[in-house]
């Protein structure tokens, strides 16, 4: 009788934010690739318990910590509550995010902030803490936006800066751990369904004629991105920032 080896057997992932949307649909792709799967949460614990829930209930092995990006002291306890139980972290997905939007002489510092602190502060240290306890085959993972590269709508200048941090970060991480052998990419989405971003939301009219494809993304689109970058078949991929965004770029 020959058993098929899944290609994340064994690795143990971090993804943040992950109770919901993308986060959720990331989660759940890397747990049915073989990962065991810690989800970090804020305020959304009923979600969480229903990602986890799923996640075991088809066989999986998932947990979920509630620790709000923005805050530095929890997003590094998580990590660390994770390599206690599982002893390691082979995979960290930053997929934590938030949106503010408006013109920019409108948006408040305080909303500054707490973008500021989520989407790019909590980047850093989960990345920080993780590396502690990644070695040599370990994969970053983090969520951008196809913003970056075509701001095609206004009132995103402060989510935009943001994510173009993320980039940023994530080139000078490829040159400082490619010699330990982990490879650091950035999947940028474009207009995906989502809380933040819904299918019938505000913008998705004058959006979706843009999209080549003729539709929002999903979750699960992302997800097989990150699922590649985050198996073997990807150990020479490193710096890359890969769209997934319908040709809404093109």
């Amino acid at each position: 009788m020959s058993h098929t080896i899944l290609p994340l057997t064994g690795k143990v992932a971090i993804v943040t934010g992950g109770s919901r949307s993308i986060g959720a649909a990331i989660a759940k792709r890397l747990a049915a690739d073989g990962a065991t799967v810690a989800i970090t949460y804020n305020a959304s614990a009923d979600r969480a318990t229903a990602v986890v829930d799923a996640i075991n209930a088809a066989g999986g092995n998932a947990i979920a910590l509630a620790a709000d990006a923005g805050n530095p002291e929890a997003v590094r306890a998580a990590v660390q509550q994770v390599a206690t139980l599982f002893g390691k972290v082979d995979i960290l997905v930053n997929n934590a995010g938030i949106s503010v939007l408006g013109a920019p002489e409108d948006i408040s510092f305080e909303d500054f902030q707490r973008i500021l602190a989520v989407n790019v502060t909590g980047v850093f240290v989960a990345t920080q803490e993780a590396l502690q306890y990644m070695g040599k085959g370990g994969r970053i993972i983090h969520i951008g936006s196809s913003m970056v590269q075509h701001a095609a709508f206004g009132t995103a200048s402060a989510y935009t800066l943001t994510k173009g941090a993320v980039a940023g970060f994530s080139r000078g991480l490829v040159r400082d751990l490619g010699p330990r052998g982990i490879t650091v990419n950035t999947v940028n989405p474009g207009p995906t369904d989502s809380d933040m971003n819904p299918a019938d939301g505000p913008v998705a009219d004058f959006v979706r004629p843009n999209i080549a494809v003729g539709r929002y993304g999903e979750g699960k689109d992302i997800a097989s991105a990150v699922a590649y970058l985050a198996s073997s078949e990807a150990g020479f991929v490193s710096g890359a920032e890969l769209l997934v965004d319908g040709g809404f770029t093109a």
